[in-house]
């Protein structure tokens, strides 16, 4: 009997490696969707028969089917990932930056003028940011109606009246489409980009229609320029060194525990943080929303698509969407600066 138990384990971990190899191959392997598909159906049958064999008792099919494992995850271990691709144009280029003073110089910040979810005018500019300036730093979380599934984006205010939103993203080949399942086989390299709100936000609320919301952090001005500069490093970093995006350990919400960490912070782990919708929750919970409200109240308060939508594109779109969002009740909005930041001052 006990044998038995162990043969039942030791080729159901087996058929699931056959299984996650399938996956391997199909989203990893070279060549078109037919070829893939032939390669995928060919190691399934071969899988098959030998598991099935070494079921049986035929050990000599089992260790063939180790073999080929072993020469599988071979090839997976020598994955590498690459800046050379053919990258859709939303990630073709990646943010870096440099600091000099309190002067902070971003190079290639996105700012689209998007009409579909494939079609954009395309716009990449080199800004500058006075460090001294830095007061408020907001966590965007935009969802789509998968359970459990959103993304967390983080904006950076200059006295209200410039912003910089940082997205963690995958970096998608032109005309691909995202796929949380790719993203635990190494189908997407890690993108860091710097965008105008205009851009980042309307492409979520006006194109996509996501819902989104802002929930201004809680932090002293030394740990928002910390996590500033922290996000600087990581782009510049991820520039000289690519990395793969993993829909677990690599992802929007992940590298943002990892820099908070790194300046400092004290965080623990929660499974909030792996279900993204969740990360308000978890944020609140340890004091980093804006105090004096409850959790449902900044949810509520802080929702922005609908307004978004209406203002898409304007000058002062930053500073209407904050109307009303807890911690920006006292924005005073000042048009002629918002346009003169609008013509690169």
């Amino acid at each position: 009997m006990a044998q038995l138990i162990v043969a039942i384990v030791a080729h159901t971990v087996l058929a699931l490696a056959a299984m996650w190899g399938a996956a391997a191959l199909w989203f990893r392997l070279p060549g078109t969707p037919f070829q893939r598909r032939l390669a995928v159906a060919g190691w399934g049958l071969v899988a098959l028969v030998l598991v099935t064999l070494g079921f049986q008792g035929l050990w000599p099919a089992s260790v063939v089917f180790l073999l080929l494992m072993v020469v599988l995850l071979t090839w997976w271990f020598r994955l590498r990932p690459t800046h050379d691709r053919a990258w859709s144009a939303d990630v073709v280029h990646l943010a870096t930056g440099e600091v000099c003073g309190d002067r902070l110089t971003l190079h290639h910040v996105r700012d689209f003028d998007w009409h579909t979810r494939d079609e954009a005018e395309e716009h990449w500019e080199e800004r500058s940011y006075d460090l001294e300036r830095l007061d408020s730093v907001d966590m965007i979380v935009s969802s789509w109606g998968r359970p459990g599934v959103a993304h967390v984006m983080i904006s950076f205010g200059f006295e209200g009246e410039r912003f910089v939103l940082f997205s963690v993203e995958v970096r998608r080949l032109k005309g691909e489409r995202f796929s949380e399942i790719g993203g635990f086989f190494r189908q997407y390299e890690l993108a860091i980009v710097a965008a105008d709100e205009r851009d980042a936000v309307g492409l979520r609320t006006k194109v996509r229609g996501e819902r989104v919301s802002i929930y201004r952090l809680h932090m002293s001005r030394k740990a928002m320029r910390s996590l500033l500069l922290a996000y600087v490093d990581e782009a510049n970093a991820l520039v000289e060194s690519p990395r793969f995006y993993n829909t677990i350990t690599a992802n929007c919400t992940t590298l943002i525990f990892d820099m908070a960490r790194g300046i400092g912070a004290r965080l623990p782990f929660d499974y909030r943080l792996l279900v993204t919708d969740r990360l308000p929750g978890y944020a609140f919970k340890v004091g980093g929303l804006w105090p004096g409200h409850s959790l449902p109240e900044l949810e509520a308060d802080g929702r922005i698509d609908e307004r978004a939508r209406q203002v898409h594109r304007a000058p002062d779109f930053s500073q209407q969407i904050r109307e009303g969002v807890p911690g920006w009740e006292s924005l005073k909005i000042d048009e002629s600066e918002v346009v003169e930041e609008r013509r690169g001052a």
